[in-house]
């Protein structure tokens, strides 16, 4: 009757026991298959660190923040890069490292205006900078080879290339040759200079006999004109 009794209680609890194993082996079995999830990681660049936060929620990551940088094509806040590559499957419950973009790096522009190019461009390279474009202009104040303005200006704040006008000196205007002949020589000067001509004479007198360039031909301002003068009355 005992053995009865103990047979009776022995196959309940060996079955208890069973029981016990069953979801001790069902709980660390959830337990490897949950930490060992893999999941894959977003794209952070450009992000907020609100939208950032939020898409790295969804997958079961989290955010940290790992330093500044600047940079020229990533707003001032925005996810510049992160430690993961997007796409790569991480475990859940992983950090993800981020730089947050400081957005350019802003440089203060010395003044250009009045050197050559040369001296201009050896001036920005001491400040790591340089000259991103240069134009090509007439100046009747500024002279050739020097620049005449820049963009930015003095002091402004740099978050692009530099563009220089360089000058190409006055404009130079073509004319056709006044006729001196049989003019005053004070007359033919007077002419000769409101054109920009520069006047040489051989001889003597007050009066033109010949010219060389001839009445007609054209020239410039700066350009010489020889007279040939004689004794006598101008027409």
């Amino acid at each position: 009757m005992q053995k009865k009794i103990n047979d009776f209680i022995k196959v309940p609890l060996l079955f208890a026991v069973f029981v016990l194993l069953g979801l001790t082996f069902g709980f660390i079995t959830f337990k490897v298959l949950s930490f060992s999830r893999t999941v894959e990681v977003p794209s952070l660049t450009n992000m907020s660190l609100v939208e950032a936060n939020e898409a790295l929620s969804k997958s079961g990551l989290y955010l940290k923040i790992e330093g500044e940088d600047y940079d020229s094509t990533v707003g001032t806040g925005k996810i510049l890069r992160q430690d993961v590559p997007a796409g790569n499957k991480v475990k859940e419950k992983r950090a993800i490292k981020v730089v947050i973009s400081k957005g350019p790096r802003v440089y203060s522009v010395p003044v250009l205006v009045n050197e050559t190019l040369g001296d201009a461009e050896g001036v920005l390279v001491q400040k790591g900078l340089r000259i991103g474009k240069v134009i090509n202009v007439h100046s009747d104040s500024v002279e050739k080879g020097k620049i005449v303005a820049q963009s930015p200006e003095p002091d402004e704040r740099l978050d692009g290339p530099i563009t220089v006008l360089v000058s190409l000196g006055p404009h130079e205007l073509t004319y056709y040759c006044p006729d001196f002949q049989n003019k005053g020589l004070e007359e033919a000067k007077e002419t000769a200079e409101k054109i920009g001509l520069v006047i040489e004479t051989k001889g003597t007198g007050d009066v033109v006999k010949a010219q060389k360039p001839k009445p007609g031909a054209l020239v410039k301002a700066g350009d010489k004109v020889y007279l040939e003068i004689k004794e006598g009355n101008s027409q």
